[in-house]
């Protein structure tokens, strides 16, 4: 969208306001500012649906390998800047981009080809240098450098100076390179702010954006995918789900509601309110981000007369070992469910997606139905129209799905409890909080797995007031079972995972082996210090963290996440 000079204005204020107010109520207006009238937003499913755009690679990036040798990757460039969108129709809303877009622009991938993400921070004018002189910012006190950023590529394993740690900070006028090996298997991975204290406010207002990796495993299912070449490719849909709420006068209401969440009321599909989407009547591929701050979905689909079946086939970690046919989808913050919805049998029909608020979100009438399908009668492209009866037999099991609970425990697999507890108004696990781990000098690690070791992890709520999607980074786990039992654990969860919804009074267990693929020329496997935490980014920024270590006892230098290849001026 081009600005014009009353649009720069704003955009100045917006920038001058939000380096003022105190972090826990910062944004792009107070509290106190008046909700949008539903009268003055659009009508539902009037709008058309959008994909987002998709970046291209701009020339290589050199990096020094680990074998000393300098390596050339294919670069891709991104911009983390201000600027304004036209989300409620005939408002201008200041939001943050990538590249100034909302939701950033998809970046497609393919497995073992590894790339370089350059990532700059133009969120504000630069603080005079030296960068590093300035202290870390408190989420306590206002300082120009809130809106520093740290990028974290959700659901790669990324050696720990390119997995976005929450306190490895781009500054304003800084750039940080991002290696990523891309060596792991077909996925949605997704994007997004990861800043130590505002990680919350940086993706409410709208740091994030998706990265899909494709291989040959994938392309051989016969389903539609959208890898590079393939004709299939309209028919694997993007979809980054997540709500907000508006002002009188267009701008972003963030209210963090006593640091237990933030909470809008109007559900927004890749950037679009209540969009409207024309479809064939054939099967389409959807890859279904929740990007919310704190809001979980539950999904159904219905014509006005039933419901319509939703097949799952993918979870965070990649393609299931067996599609799933299901009729509702609670769907947690972070999370990536890939489904399959054939609308053969519909044509002419609109098919409404509804969402039933699951507990402890803030309701609002609004938000319970999000979009709708408007099926054709005719049918353009038969390419990757099926899924196939022999799907076990062409994908590859991933190894943490090949895993049952009893033979893990029979072989005496190390097992942990991590408690995510409210406490003395204090989002913690184990009683701790993010600030041992900066009082520490970042040392502090609540777990120190073996490199290629297995372990069964317990994360326990024993609140009924609220639930907590858990994410741990690098590694892929299986749900096994949930408050003891397997069979509590949902069809659509049986597939690989990297964030759980540990719902209320419920202990879930997880198990994952520690360790990642080698991206090769000298990459070894990703070791060093990774994080876990709350994906409710309002618990997250209230400390709801630990940090882990593995195989990595020594804090190796050339592996610290901070400093081993940390931002640099522009």
């Amino acid at each position: 969208m081009s600005l014009n000079r009353r649009d720069v204005l704003k955009i100045g204020a917006v920038a001058g306001a939000a380096v003022t107010l105190p972090l826990a109520r910062s944004g792009f207006t107070g509290t106190t500012a008046v909700r949008m009238a539903t009268s003055k937003m659009p009508a539902k499913f009037t709008l058309p649906f959008v994909r987002p755009s998709e970046l291209a690679p701009v020339g290589e990036a050199s990096i020094l390998c680990p074998d000393g040798a300098p390596r050339n990757y294919p670069r891709y460039e991104i911009t983390q800047r201000f600027t304004v969108a036209e989300i409620m129709p005939g408002y201008k809303t200041p939001v943050f981009g990538y590249n100034g877009e909302v939701p950033g622009p998809t970046l497609r991938m393919t497995r073992g080809a590894p790339a370089v993400v350059r990532q700059t921070n133009a969120l504000q004018q630069p603080p005079a240098a030296p960068y590093q002189s300035k202290p870390m910012p408190s989420k306590y006190t206002s300082d120009p450098w809130q809106r520093s950023t740290s990028t974290h590529l959700h659901g790669s394993a990324s050696l720990p100076q390119y997995d976005g740690y929450a306190s490895d900070l781009t500054f304003p006028g800084q750039v940080k390179k991002y290696f990523y090996p891309n060596s792991q298997d077909a996925r949605t991975l997704w994007y997004h702010d990861h800043g130590v204290h505002h990680t919350s406010q940086n993706a409410y207002n709208g740091l994030a954006g998706l990265y899909i990796l494709h291989d040959e495993e994938e392309a051989s299912l016969g389903i539609p995918t959208g890898a590079p070449g393939s004709p299939s490719a309209p028919y694997d849909v993007p979809m980054i789900v997540r709500d907000a709420m508006f002002a009188t006068d267009g701008t972003l209401i963030y209210d963090d509601n006593s640091e237990s969440g933030v909470y809008g009321d109007v559900p927004l599909i890749n950037g679009v309110p209540w969009p409207l989407m024309e479809v064939e009547p054939r099967i389409y591929r959807f890859r279904i981000l929740n990007a919310s701050v704190s809001r979980s979905y539950e999904w159904s689909l219905s014509d006005g007369r039933s419901t319509v079946p939703m097949t799952v086939i993918g979870t965070d970690g990649g393609l299931m070992p067996q599609p799933k046919v299901v009729s509702k989808l609670r769907h947690g913050m972070a999370e990536r469910y890939e489904i399959i919805i054939d609308f053969s049998k519909y044509k002419g029909a609109r098919i409404t997606l509804k969402n039933t608020n699951p507990k402890n979100n803030i309701g609002y009438d609004s938000m319970s139905q999000v979009m709708q399908f408007k099926v054709g009668n005719a049918v353009t492209n038969d390419a990757g129209n099926a899924i196939p009866a022999d799907w076990s037999e062409k994908l590859t099991t991933p190894e943490c799905m090949t895993w049952t609970e009893s033979e893990l425990l029979a072989q005496g697999t190390l097992k942990r409890e991590f408690k995510f507890i409210r406490s003395n108004s204090r989002w913690t696990i184990n009683g701790e909080t993010w600030e041992n781990v900066i009082d520490s000098d970042y040392k502090h690690c609540m777990a120190e797995p073996t490199l290629g070791s297995v372990e069964i992890w317990d994360l326990t709520n024993t609140s009924g007031g609220w639930f907590h999607p858990v994410h741990i980074h690098l590694v892929d786990f299986q749900v096994l079972s949930r408050n003891g039992s397997a069979a509590k654990v949902q069809p659509y969860e049986r597939g690989p995972k990297d964030v759980v919804y540990v719902g209320e009074n419920e202990s879930v267990r997880v198990a994952m082996r520690f360790s990642g693929p080698s991206a090769g020329e000298g990459w070894n496997e990703p070791r060093g210090r990774y994080m876990m935490h709350c994906h409710n980014l309002v618990h997250e920024d209230h400390d709801m963290m630990m940090q882990f270590s593995v195989g990595d006892r020594d804090y190796a230098p050339d592996l610290d996440p901070i400093t081993a290849d940390g931002a640099r001026p522009l």
